[in-house]
């Protein structure tokens, strides 16, 4: 049976100041791949246009926004150029080029494990590991067969931030087969650096040590924020991962992690990256054929 992803029929973008050098627009109030193929088409289409006065472009999930200097593009007239852009772009004509990216995970690795059980009283079941819980409220048998999910299919980039290099990833499956998990009931203060994490509907890479709540799924070796821009693959940025990179999350055991950490840590490797062209028709046509070519290439 052929798997097609329902397209909204139309979106309601919002058009807002933010104070006087910035302007924020919501394409839609809910997390959509329309949404959000829409704000990178448009914000690609802003840069190839390079408009005077065009400070900075941050593209969201179901957002973006605009940072710009005032006195040299009138507020109106920058807005007035993001809603043709917006009544111009068709999805169904529209493709660009990106990345694809394997990314070796660790599932239900020894450093997150520890940390989610010092945890258990910030969580909603707290005789279960974050694996164990995510699997049982999503309906899959076993934590092993969840992670053959989240690992079945990639995951886009669909943002960076709220702290530098952390990718949000939302999985490239029809909404019904889309994995969902609350957060913790409270954060917790601590999170190893490279941690998997899962919140809401999108996969998280923590960049470095510190708080979270999202639910721990495993570590990767890889590094995505490389402020030294000491690896290969950062040499453009200390910033990895970009709004748009497909990530193909591959399961690998202990022995893979060791052999890849020893060579990050020896500022020797190289991650595997395959440049692509993404067309959202094909994509919304039939996701699970489109997205086995994508992964394809990384072979």
């Amino acid at each position: 049976m052929t798997a097609r992803i329902e397209r909204k029929e139309s979106l309601s973008p919002r058009y807002e100041y933010g104070g006087d050098d910035y302007v924020f627009v919501e394409l839609d109030q809910e997390m959509s791949f329309d949404a959000n193929f829409e704000a990178m088409a448009i914000t690609q289409q802003i840069r190839e246009r390079d408009l005077p006065g065009i400070i900075e472009i941050c593209p969201a999930n179901a957002s973006y926004m605009i940072h710009f200097d005032p006195d040299v593009l009138a507020p109106t007239d920058l807005v007035d150029e993001l809603k043709q852009l917006e009544q111009e772009t068709d999805l169904s004509e529209y493709q660009w080029d990106t990345r694809i990216i394997d990314f070796p995970v660790l599932y239900d690795d020894p450093w997150t494990h520890e940390t989610l059980m010092q945890f258990r009283e910030n969580h909603q079941d707290p005789d279960a590991t974050d694996l164990e819980y995510s699997a049982r409220i999503n309906g899959f048998d076993s934590a092993d067969e969840f992670i053959d999910a989240h690992a079945g299919a990639p995951h886009m980039v669909t943002m960076v931030g709220f702290v530098p290099g952390l990718p949000w990833c939302f999985q490239m499956v029809p909404r019904e087969e889309q994995i969902e998990v609350p957060k913790y009931l409270q954060p917790r203060t601590d999170t190893p650096s490279r941690a998997v994490g899962f919140g809401g509907a999108f996969t998280a890479i923590y960049p470095v040590q510190g708080a979270g709540g999202y639910q721990l799924f495993g570590r990767t070796p890889l590094e995505v924020l490389d402020v030294d821009q000491q690896l290969p693959s950062f040499k453009d940025s200390m910033v990895f991962p970009k709004p748009g990179d497909i990530l193909n999350f591959r399961r690998i055991d202990r022995e893979e992690y060791d052999a890849i950490r020893e060579e990050i840590e020896d500022g020797t490797y190289e991650y595997t990256i395959e440049a692509v062209e993404f067309s959202p028709e094909e994509f919304f046509e039939n996701p699970h054929e489109y997205n086995a070519q994508l992964v394809e290439v990384l072979d």
